[in-house]
């Protein structure tokens, strides 16, 4: 079993393997094994398109902007309250989630739209 990285959680990819001896039953299960995962392919390529159009660099940049400023929202709320030397109230804690939640949901998008394109789901426009 695999494990693919990404920035906040691991996810695992459980993937059939054949154990049967028999090269032809291994071919032929691999075989709608791969049928299976194009399926999949070309249903993620027309729904994600359909859904979500044509990207560009452009809002790739609009998003990694938006990104890196929630990511800076937070880090300066932190820095805000330890600079301040007073114990963090649940207000101050709440508000400091909520800045983590919002650069880490915006980067998992980010994340998410990169793979998108890299796996041919979403066509990248000049």
């Amino acid at each position: 079993m695999s494990t693919i990285a990404t920035s906040s959680y691991r996810r695992t990819r459980d993937h059939f393997e054949p154990q049967d001896a028999d090269p032809h039953e291994q071919r032929r299960l691999r075989g709608q094994m791969e049928q299976i995962d194009y399926t999949a392919f070309v249903a993620n390529r027309e729904v994600l398109s359909q859904m979500l159009g044509k990207a560009n660099p452009a809002s790739f940049q609009k998003l990694a902007t938006l990104t890196a400023a929630a990511r800076g929202r937070w880090a300066g709320e932190a820095l805000r309250l330890a600079e301040s030397g007073s114990p963090v109230t649940p207000d101050q804690a709440a508000r400091l989630t909520a800045f983590r939640t919002a650069y880490e949901e915006l980067a998992e998008s980010y994340e998410a739209l990169r793979r998108m394109v890299e796996r041919g789901y979403l066509v990248l426009n000049p």
